[in-house]
């Protein structure tokens, strides 16, 4: 069977959604770079091997990334999802696991790359906004685009508000885009992904209008 492995840093709540989907995979480990993350409890209750590695503890990121990089081949996954993982990966660590990478990030690529981005999106006045799911590459929040979902940005939105209602939306596509991982259904052309066979998501893209 297919391995898997899951990075997190908090609550690991699209952790949760992949551990519910029945994936044809066995989720090897989650590791964490924050001793306190919720989401390690959530692994263990469903017994799953965790591992803790502290970014804190070490003199710069490539020390990190390369102890992260040996602890994650130690599972020999097929794949290594980033569910929430608030640390960017140094160049080292993503050629050694390249092409079975993914994300999960709360915006619509390649608008809002980094962080705060539902507080950005608010203050921009942009009309729509979502979530996506890409390759991980080094340079940040830009690797190819795997599936997004798009929701709408109300004008009595707040950062909460909005982050709500894009997190229903990841809880969505993760899974299905490491399900189309999994069945070998997507490959890398250039800067684009593509998906073959019949897909319920045309395009990649879906809304709550086109669930």
């Amino acid at each position: 069977m297919r391995r898997i492995v899951i990075l997190i840093s908090g609550r690991g709540s699209n952790m949760q959604v992949l551990l519910d989907a029945e994936l044809p995979a066995e989720v090897a480990a989650v590791i964490s770079n924050e001793p306190a993350a919720a989401g390690l409890e959530i692994a263990r209750a469903h017994a799953i091997t965790t591992a803790v590695i502290d970014h804190r503890q070490f003199p710069d990121r490539a020390a990190f990334d390369r102890v992260l990089a040996e602890t994650v081949a130690r599972y020999d996954p097929h794949l290594v999802v980033l569910a929430g993982f608030m640390r960017v990966l140094t160049a080292a660590f993503l050629t050694r696991f390249a092409g079975r990478i993914i994300n999960i990030h709360p915006s619509l690529l390649p608008a809002f790359p980094g962080t705060d981005t539902h507080r950005r999106a608010i203050a921009c006045g942009v009309r729509i906004h979502g979530c996506t799911v890409h390759f991980v590459t080094p340079e940040l929040d830009s690797g190819p685009i795997i599936i997004q979902a798009a929701v709408p940005v109300l004008p009595a939105d707040t950062p909460d508000t909005l982050s709500a209602r894009v997190l229903e939306q990841e809880h969505r596509i993760l899974p299905q885009a490491v399900r189309w991982f999994l069945e070998d259904r997507l490959r890398i052309q250039g800067e684009r992904v593509l998906l073959s066979g019949d897909s319920r998501y045309p395009d990649s893209i879906t809304s709550p209008l086109t669930a």
